[in-house]
């Protein structure tokens, strides 16, 4: 039997719908409206060009979200035009998440993070997975030709106010908790593995090699 959780209890009389949910905020400024677009202009193609990560959200058939980093040197992300980029996928864990849920659903949403900078470049649009030699060929910023690369067509772009960023200090490192505030990666993998015979040690030499060959 699942176990009930807290939201089981917050669900039965959260808000119903839009309109429930505009009564509890102000309408947005004609500026966050009029910021949208649908295709790219020079500026947010420079932004993009300075872009080493990239966060991709995605959706499967059932309605069942995925978030993902994709990371790279800046300009990693390709623009192929006015209306479409395209993202070179690097060797990961090869669950292909976010892959398997664009084939299924043809929707993707992505945010350009720049290190350092509190601006971020929001991209909603139509997604495929292409295995096009000719564009693989294009995308090596991550090492060499990627086995497919996640092609975005622009619906909706527009650059995102910087206050999260601001609130959750992510560029100050004077308000960062320290090292031994969290557990390690390796020690949070242990858990959820829960397999008796695995040890820290051989997670942290398997995680430690995943990153040596990180573009193979």
């Amino acid at each position: 039997m699942t176990p009930v959780s807290v939201f089981d209890s917050l669900s039965l009389d959260a808000v119903p719908d839009q309109e429930a949910l505009r009564e509890v905020y102000a309408l947005p400024s004609d500026a966050a409206v009029r910021k949208q677009m649908t295709e790219l202009t020079e500026e947010t193609r420079r932004l993009i060009a300075c872009a080493s990560l990239v966060l991709v959200a995605s959706v499967d058939a059932e309605g069942n979200c995925d978030v993902s980093p994709r990371g790279g040197p800046a300009g990693f992300v390709a623009v192929l035009d006015s209306r479409t980029v395209a993202i070179p996928d690097a060797t990961g864990n090869k669950r292909l998440d976010s892959l398997q849920n664009v084939v299924a659903t043809g929707r993707a949403g992505l945010i350009f993070v720049i290190p350092g900078r509190t601006t971020t470049l929001r991209l909603n649009g139509r997604a495929c997975v292409s295995t096009r030699p000719e564009l693989l060929t294009q995308l090596t910023a991550v090492g060499k030709p990627p086995a497919s690369a996640l092609v975005v067509g622009i619906d909706e772009v527009y650059p995102h106010c910087p206050k999260a960023f601001l609130r959750g200090g992510v560029w100050k490192p004077e308000q960062w908790l320290p090292a031994d505030a969290q557990p390690t990666s390796a020690e949070v993998t242990l858990a959820q593995l829960r397999m008796p015979d695995l040890t820290i040690t051989d997670i942290e030499k398997t995680e430690a090699d995943a990153l040596k060959y990180r573009y193979e």
